[in-house]
């Protein structure tokens, strides 16, 4: 069933249109046959990925999946284009490939992931009863092999039916640099469609809507004193930050889905001394935009009520990424998918998540946008991240027909 978010937060609908063809009982046979073939070759590639640390920031890892990436698309014909991030200490990749037809299709993934330098030698890449586990695996080197293995395909049946197939690679979704946000919006400005390799959802789903992401920063300073010999001298900055910790993280709206979970705390260095001066972060997310607005405003009203005299608390919002919301024209693409998933006799679920993502740079500037085209998973950002072997090749089948249809409008 498809879900649907509340109509306030659906954006206004797009010029753009998309015929909704008609869909056979039958799959498309050679498009199928030649993704069954490529499964042992995805697992290969995936393994290689995997088994290199490309933790946010991490060049040397960044530039391997980089360089294996580049290979591979220049294999299938596309130019290359790195463009330099200083921020993430890498670059990013922007490969194009010319068609013969009208349609731009952009599609996108990232090369990093949440994971530390060394997980790759402590969990390396292996598979346990139909599932591939590793730092990565779905989140989002799935997405990368998935684009490939499609694009392999596609090249299979010498479909060139679009102007531009663009495919973006970015070195920093988690971490979310300003290089990145404004190569991605200017990028998809010049495209009809985007479709984001994010992992597919463990129920095998596709993405129709994000919320956005901020960082709440609460800044306390107090004074010093002698914890033993003289407490009542100082200002204790660690007491007032987690007086300050327990209101704030109050201000979430269940209804609106908006949440605040503090998750980083920092104050004093030894036991003996008051602390003069402590930190504390929050992670923000939120559905409709004018939701960071009011949690700006609030972090700042309610902080003034203080636990401790004396001391100055400090509040600020630092914005990440915007919400993305669902659409009518997301809502089109939706169909299209589940048409060619039906052709397979299977059905995706439609959902929403928490978790921002690139997509939402894309759908920002106006290019409808679906996402979670990737090899499905679960345990996104733990050590049991996974991603279900079966899923390989449905997934090789829908992204490569969801470019074919796509090419048509």
């Amino acid at each position: 069933m498809l879900f649907t978010f509340p109509r306030t937060l659906l954006a206004p609908t797009l010029a753009l249109s998309f015929a909704l063809p008609a869909y056979s009982a039958e799959p498309h046979k050679q498009i199928q046959a030649d993704a069954e073939q490529y499964k042992a070759d995805a697992l290969k590639l995936l393994e290689r990925l995997v088994n290199i640390d490309s933790g946010s920031g991490y060049e040397p890892g960044l530039t391997q999946v980089s360089d294996i990436a580049v290979d591979e698309l220049k294999q299938l014909g596309f130019s290359i284009e790195r463009v330099p991030d200083k921020a993430a200490n890498n670059s990013h990749v922007v490969a194009t490939l010319k068609g013969t037809g009208k349609a731009k299709i952009l599609l996108m993934a990232h090369m990093d992931t949440v994971f530390k330098e060394g997980s790759a030698a402590e969990r390396p890449f292996h598979i346990k009863d139909g599932r591939a586990y590793g730092p990565g695996v779905m989140d989002d080197k799935g997405g990368i092999v998935a684009g490939i293995y499609a694009l392999k395909v596609l090249k299979n049946q010498g479909f060139k039916d679009y102007a531009q197939i663009t495919f973006l690679l970015d070195a920093s979704e988690e971490t979310g640099s300003e290089t990145a946000s404004e190569l991605i919006r200017n990028t998809a400005k010049g495209h009809d469609v985007t479709l984001n390799l994010e992992p597919g959802r463990p129920a095998d789903g596709l993405v129709v809507w994000r919320k956005g992401s901020a960082t709440a920063v609460v800044e306390v300073k107090g004074k010093a004193a002698h914890a033993g010999v003289a407490p009542e001298l100082g200002r204790n900055a660690a007491m007032e930050v987690a007086h300050q910790i327990l209101q704030l993280g109050k201000l979430g709206d269940e209804d609106k889905k908006t949440t605040i979970n503090f998750t980083v705390l920092k104050a004093g260095d030894r036991t003996n001394v008051i602390p003069d001066q402590s930190t504390a972060k929050a992670d923000v997310r939120a559905a409709l935009p004018e939701e960071f607005d009011r949690i700006e405003k609030d972090l700042a009203r309610v902080s003034a009520n203080k636990l401790i005299p004396e001391t100055e608390v400090k509040t600020s919002l630092q914005r990440g990424l915007p919400p993305m919301p669902q659409t009518a024209e997301s809502d089109k693409l939706v169909a299209i998918a589940q048409g060619i998933y039906g052709e397979l006799g299977r059905k995706l679920t439609i959902e929403g998540s928490g978790g921002a993502a690139d997509a939402s740079l894309s759908a920002g500037v106006g290019t409808p946008t679906l996402d979670g085209f990737g090899i499905v998973g679960g345990n996104i950002h733990t050590p049991e991240e996974y991603a279900e072997v079966e899923s390989v090749v449905p997934r090789v089948y829908l992204l490569s027909r969801m470019i074919m249809e796509l090419a048509k409008r």
